[in-house]
């Protein structure tokens, strides 16, 4: 089974977890939402990044954390909660396909969840971190600091 299979298969458990981490975190703008909108939002997150998964195709999932750094940015959320949102889904994500996907093709759906969730994740920080400053902020590159490892 690939790793957009073995996702959208556990669609509604990943969901619940994710949700309810959220909510075990407090952060108050996703409690003042309420556990219902919270849930739609991680759905739609979800939804968008099997969907880029499914695609190999990461544009998608950048814009829609863009656009969503700028819709919480305007809304008042502080960046530590989005990214939380991202975070518990990932952690989510990554348990199912781990405990569902066999040794020799867990290497690349790990990478696929990763690079597909890293993206996103690069978006909304560049996006959020534009916005706060008011300027243009390109995205990070720190392959220096990583070279002879």
């Amino acid at each position: 089974m690939d790793v957009v299979a073995t996702l959208r298969d556990a669609e509604t458990e990943i969901l619940d977890e994710a949700a309810a981490a959220l909510a075990r975190s407090h952060l108050s703008h996703y409690d003042r939402t309420g556990a219902e909108e919270d849930r739609q939002r991680l759905h739609t997150l979800f939804d968008v990044i099997v969907t880029a998964i499914a695609d190999r195709q990461l544009g998608p999932v950048a814009d829609y954390a863009g656009a969503i750094a700028a819709e919480r940015f305007s809304a008042g959320f502080d960046i530590a909660e989005v990214q939380t949102a991202f975070n518990v889904l990932e952690e989510a994500m990554w348990r199912t396909v781990v405990a569902s996907t066999p040794p020799e093709q867990l290497a690349e759906s790990i990478g696929l969840v990763s690079t597909v969730l890293g993206a996103g994740k690069d978006a909304l920080a560049t996006a959020y971190v534009g916005l706060a400053t008011r300027q243009h902020v390109g995205s990070l590159d720190l392959t220096a600091m990583f070279e002879g490892t």
